[in-house]
């Protein structure tokens, strides 16, 4: 009885591994039709302030003015009178 359980489980195993190889390459195959455009527009991602993640880029924010501190000042006024 046992030789016949190992032809029988042998069988079995080659069927899934050919099953198994048949699958693999049916998704190689799948994978190779999609198209590829490989441009870097479509590899961008850009990460909003939240750190989200989207394909559109942000909005540019407008430049915020720094007060001028009184050292600054007092420097920007000498440098003025020379």
């Amino acid at each position: 009885m046992s030789k016949n359980q190992n032809t029988f489980i042998k069988k079995q195993k080659a069927e899934l591994k050919k099953r198994k190889q048949k699958e693999k390459l049916e998704k190689k195959l799948a994978r190779k039709e999609q198209p590829k455009s490989g441009e870097l527009e479509d590899m961008l991602a850009y990460v909003d302030e939240f750190g989200n993640i989207s394909e559109t880029p942000p909005e540019p924010e407008p430049p915020k003015k720094q007060p001028i501190s009184r050292n600054q000042y007092s420097n920007n006024k000498q440098q003025s009178k020379n």
